[in-house]
């Protein structure tokens, strides 16, 4: 029986999603008031999600979508993406991540070289929401059921089905594709440069404006922009990875709470714990007797 997963929140993902040879992986998430937002992120890996439940809001390459129960979207390989809800929503839904590799992305045949490859490289953009309303909805609900319905029954050979499937739901979304002209594709690689720089130094005094420099804003102009984008200023997305960071060092044996607050950035210990309680309603010395539990 596969482990299922909820979707972490992680700004730029470097999870395994699936095996080596078997790159798909389901997700279920819920947000909710307590739970209200996946951050910004990123992957290698497509996505393929049915909205099961309630209503929110989505971020891909920049782009709002409003989404509500019934919908079908496709978040293409690594292109910024985000969920988010109001204060008094709710939504659930149900999530396919899988490389296109697996779908022959990394072949030499026609189908890797004229579609697989640009929609892995972006230069095709196909449809992210697909409403009710949408001419391919029927078939494409139809084809996520399937995927649902076998990913779960793993009978013999259904990874060979599986590939056969969302090869279809490429090929429905691909008829209504086209060049990739985004806007906002140079503003989603000045924020990529971000948030990587953040990744790798977020254990590190960051000041903005070094990142301010990576997009050649003043950091004026750079604060609002990243607001804009991340629904949040960039003092609370620092804060909000590194108590995540937090988590993990706990959850994989460390004791010390001044050590772990150190490590991820926080120099200040009163401050670490006033942020943790604030983001996971507790105190760490009882998320770690929690653990222990």
């Amino acid at each position: 029986m596969k482990k299922l997963y909820s979707l972490a929140l992680e700004q730029k993902e470097d999870a395994k999603h699936g095996e080596t040879f078997f790159p798909v992986q389901k997700y279920l998430t819920r947000l909710d008031r307590d739970y209200p937002v996946v951050t910004t992120h990123w992957h290698e890996e497509a996505e393929l999600t049915f909205i099961k439940k309630g209503q929110g809001a989505y971020q891909i390459d920049l782009v709002d979508y409003k989404v509500k129960e019934g919908d079908i979207l496709f978040v293409p390989p690594l292109l910024l993406h985000s969920i988010s809800i109001e204060e008094d929503e709710e939504i659930l839904s149900e999530t396919y991540v899988f490389h296109m590799n697996f779908l022959g992305g990394n072949a030499t045949d026609i189908c890797s070289t004229r579609y697989l490859t640009p929609v892995m490289n972006q230069e095709i953009f196909m449809p992210c929401l697909i409403t009710k309303e949408h001419p391919v909805y029927v078939s494409l609900e139809k084809i996520f059921h399937q995927i649902a319905s076998l990913y779960d029954q793993e009978i013999f050979g259904y990874e060979l089905a599986l590939k056969s499937l969302f090869l279809q739901a490429v090929f429905l979304l691909l008829q209504y594709s086209r060049e990739n002209v985004s806007i906002a594709r140079g503003s989603s690689e000045k924020l990529k440069s971000v948030l990587d720089y953040i990744e790798l130094h977020y254990s590190e005094a960051i000041l903005i404006a070094d990142l301010a420099s990576l997009c050649y804003f003043s950091e004026y102009h750079f604060m609002r922009f990243f607001k804009k984008h991340m629904s949040m200023t960039c003092v609370e997305y620092i804060n909000n990875l590194r108590l995540e960071k937090a988590v993990e060092l706990f959850e994989q044996g460390e004791t010390s709470i001044l050590e772990v607050s150190l490590s991820v950035g926080f120099r200040n210990l009163s401050y670490f714990h006033r942020a943790f309680k604030k983001k996971y309603h507790m105190t760490p010395l009882s998320f770690i007797k929690e653990l222990r539990q």
